[in-house]
């Protein structure tokens, strides 16, 4: 039998074969604490009973199950011999009759990569935490089952503990005789099931609502973190969004929360961002903050937490059938995230942060070699773990958001109603969807899903202005175009914005039109007669997912004064669209880095300054040609420090200001100034220098050779906690040593003694743009190591290292090539290995487009 990389085909036979009833599911994880000597692993008894139905009696299948050793397996009350039937990934199970019980006693190991049962010991005190994480394929790893996601059946979970701890699973839990026992769930697919169990510290509160028809409606509420975050543990305002997006989903949606309680864990060493685990939804710990962050961190924690509320209803009431149309659930949920966070919490300009963060990362994901449809191809496991991508979450919610322009707010959501009442508890594709929104909207869906849904590539559109001999507009139109690897013309409907000076100097809007952009030209007739404008915004509102282009005069306005545009969401969209220029080499990166230092320290949105940080620091690093890249990264240092000393005393924006200095820092006299903040012999009024902002100053001190090891051991000291510890890691990786860099790489692509997140910080330290010429000799390393790697590690690590370790700093043709080399000689390779290769290339090519602009500019 085939291995562990399911595939949709067996999927598909084997859903047509077999219907599920039930799983009961005891594991016994004691075995958490205590000594544990010898080369195996760690293991945990799992003991699985699973009913099922075959449709052909006498026919054969499989069960899934990842573990060290099967001790006992029993089919229909038949024992078999796990050596016989066993594979180490598949149970054989032959002979089936109508109806099956199959019973499966085994040892499954605990996971160190956050894949399975993940175990973590706090190094503050010593305790252990559990937690599940599963999604695509892991809960084999703790349970046997058959893992694909049209396969949902009811959940009983039994767990045994230590003494002491608290086990949490989807349902409710009550302790008795040492066993903790949940109600059955509703009927689920495997990857959201859920275990938490350890001495965490749980806080609770309640969710009350009467409907319309006087039934009430009461959810239990918890939350939970370790013990060591306690007292940074906010946990009320995490219960308030809660409840503000129960109250708005229950608005709009008009089905109740179908899963009785809501816990949720933030848990240490998370891969993922949060897992929409019904009852039980968990979430990295960096979301507890330990330190003084930004609101942008704020909304951020908010829109994740309405995010896995929204996947409630889209993916865990209605689960997709395969992973093809895994956007039906993340497409949606990061729609309706965003539109759940503007229309139900404090944070209402959600839809700027959307502009501005997450349709970067669709725009990046759209124009990279693996670009995909919305509905992707996905073949097999390893497919589905890679498309959890810019594409799947932000691009389907930009076209979901186009699409409510498209049939109307109210037609959306009733088709939304509709789906959920005729699906419940089942699995859907995407011409399910599709009928119910025809239903509602009276629309041709299927023209649009084709346009849409189901061709890859981004449009860019340009303005084109023609003035009359009064200098009022006689014609603008919308230039559309595409990319010739995806010509695809899509149907947009967009509002036109024209923006001029007014008497004060700020740049405002005066005149916009919507308009429904056909073909390569479309003429806005609404704005013909109006005054001339100074900018031009062809997606004014940001109603559609395009690339916005500027024409000359508009473009002209912008280098004078983007500044001066009032509306934030139109500064927002006019400094994505720039950004975008820069990535495909048609602005310089040293203009725009001109450009972030004249206007940013202006800019009102928190979340849009951070994300220009981000950006200019990319320009600085990636874009900027090479003879130029001291002088653009010693300007960027220079104007960084005077918006961090102009700032409004103890404002977030010079926190932001103060952490981008951190970044650019490049010279001894920063370092001194870092180093004094640390010490506290320099100090800004109103900036705390706070433990996490103490590591942000120690990092660039640690690669350039400032900090040592054993002035970072200090700190360790101070910070003696599971975050201390992950930021001295990566201090440590960061330092300017041909040593340190061999042990990091021993570390972490030759030995696998590392926790997922050790891996993460060592690999982040490992490569500094200040140390291109010390970690220049790991290139050929690399390209010989990540087949190895990919096939001897889980993939979650195998991902962090093909990415992670990819010799983006050494930005050269000669990296080209020798990235061109590997993909020749290596077609045979894993497809989703070749696609994260291909995907670091096109990175590295645009890098050096854009570096080639630059030194084509004569301003600097």
């Amino acid at each position: 039998m085939p291995g562990e990389n399911l595939t949709r085909d067996e999927a598909r036979e084997r859903a047509a074969l077999l219907s599920v009833d039930g799983y009961e599911v005891s594991l016994d994880l004691r075995s958490a604490i205590g000594e544990h000597t010898g080369g195996e692993p760690r293991t945990f008894r799992s003991v699985t009973t699973v009913r099922f139905r075959c449709a052909e009696p006498g026919a054969s299948s499989f069960a899934d199950l990842i573990a060290p050793e099967v001790t006992a397996l029993a089919l229909n009350g038949r024992d078999l011999d796990p050596g016989q039937v066993f594979d180490g990934s598949r149970i054989l199970l032959e002979d089936l009759a109508a109806d099956n019980e199959l019973v499966v006693d085994a040892r499954c190991a605990y996971s160190r990569t956050g894949e399975g049962m993940h175990r973590f010991v706090d190094p503050e005190d010593g305790e252990v935490y559990l937690y599940t994480q599963y999604e695509p394929a892991d809960s084999r790893r703790v349970f046997a089952n058959f893992e694909q996601p049209d396969l949902k059946a009811p959940y009983r979970f039994e767990v045994r503990a230590p003494e002491g701890w608290t086990v949490w699973s989807n349902g409710a839990g009550e302790l008795a005789d040492g066993v903790w026992r949940f109600a059955e769930t509703k009927p689920i697919p495997t990857y959201i099931t859920c275990v938490v169990a350890g001495p965490y510290h749980y806080v609770t509160d309640s969710y009350e609502r009467t409907f319309e028809d006087g039934t009430r409606l009461e959810i239990p509420l918890g939350a939970m973190c370790r013990r060591g975050l306690a007292p940074h543990f906010d946990a009320d305002d995490v219960f308030l969004v809660t409840k503000q997006g129960l109250d708005f989903f229950h608005d709009h949606f008009d089905y109740p929360y179908p899963f009785g309680k809501y816990d949720q864990a933030f848990v240490p060493e998370y891969n993922l961002g949060a897992m929409e685990n019904p009852g039980m939804v968990t979430f990295r710990e960096e979301f507890i903050f330990r330190g003084k962050v930004t609101r942008a961190s704020y909304e951020g924690r908010a829109n994740v937490v309405l995010h896995e509320m929204a996947h409630m209803w889209f993916g865990d009431l209605v689960t997709m059938e395969w992973w093809d149309d895994l956007w039906l659930k993340e497409s949606f949920a990061d729609f309706m995230g965003a539109f759940s966070l503007v229309g139900a919490t404090r944070f209402t300009d959600g839809w700027i942060t959307f502009a501005n963060r997450r349709k970067a990362w669709a725009y990046r994901a759209d124009q990279l070699p693996s670009t995909h449809p919305i509905t992707a191809d996905i073949r097999d496991l390893q497919d589905a773990k890679l498309n959890f991508d810019g594409i799947t979450y932000a691009k389907g919610a930009s076209v979901l958001k186009q699409l409510v322009a498209y049939v109307g707010q109210d037609a959306f959501l009733e088709g939304a109603r509709r789906y959920f009442k005729r699906h419940a508890y089942g699995n859907t594709r995407l011409g399910d969807l599709l009928s119910v929104l025809e239903e509602t909207s009276g629309r041709d869906m299927a023209a649009w899903s084709r346009a849409w849904l189901q061709t890859a590539g981004v449009n860019s559109l340009t303005p084109q202005v023609l003035l009359g001999e009064d200098g009022r507009i006689d014609e603008l139109a919308v230039l559309q175009e595409a990319p010739e690897s995806h010509p695809e013309l899509r149907p947009h409907r967009v509002a036109v914005g024209l923006y001029r000076r007014t008497d004060s100097g700020s740049l405002e809007r005066y005149a916009q039109a919507g308009t429904d952009v056909e073909g390569a030209r479309t003429v806005v007739t609404e704005l013909a007669g109006a005054d001339a404008p100074e900018l031009v915004l062809v997606n004014d509102d940001d109603l559609t997912y395009c690339k916005t282009r500027f024409d000359e005069t508009s473009l002209a306005a912008l280098r004078a004064g983007l500044g001066d545009l009032t509306d934030p969401l139109a500064r927002a969209l006019c400094w994505s669209a720039l950004w975008n220029m820069t990535r495909d080499a048609l602005l310089p990166a040293r203009e725009f880095i001109g450009l972030v230092l004249k206007f940013a320290g202006r800019e009102s949105d928190i979340g849009v300054l951070q994300m220009l940080h981000a950006w200019a620091e990319s320009a600085a690093v990636h874009y900027t040609a090479p003879e130029h890249r001291e002088q653009a990264g010693r300007r960027l240092a220079e104007g960084t420090a005077l918006q961090m000393y102009t700032a409004e005393a103890g404002s977030e924006h010079q926190l932001a200001w103060a952490r981008f200095f951190a970044h650019v820092a490049d010279v001894p006299a920063d370092f001194e100034l870092l180093t004094a903040l640390l010490d506290g012999t320099v100090t800004l009024p109103g900036l705390e220098v706070d433990q996490e902002l103490r590591w942000a100053f120690l990092e660039p001190l640690a690669a350039h050779g400032v900090a040592d090891e054993k002035r970072l051991d200090e700190e360790l000291a101070r910070d003696d906690t599971a975050s201390g510890k992950r930021h001295h890691v990566r201090c440590l990786a960061a330092r300017p040593s041909a040593a340190v860099k061999a042990r990091c790489w021993e570390q972490v692509v030759e030995s696998d003694a590392l926790s997922n997140a050790l891996v993460e910080a060592t690999i982040s330290g490992f490569a500094q743009p200040s140390q291109r010429e010390l970690t220049a000799p790991y290139t050929e390393k690399y390209f010989a190591a990540i087949e190895r790697v990919w096939t001897r590690r889980s993939i979650q690590i195998g991902m962090d290292v093909v990415r992670g370790l990819f010799p983006a700093y050494q930005d050269s043709q000669a990296t080209l090539d020798a990235t061109d080399a590997w993909l020749a000689s290596h077609e045979d390779a894993a497809p989703a290995l070749r696609r994260l290769v291909l995907e670091s290339r096109d990175d590295l090519a645009r890098a050096l487009r854009g570096q080639a602009c630059d030194a084509a500019a004569t301003e600097g």
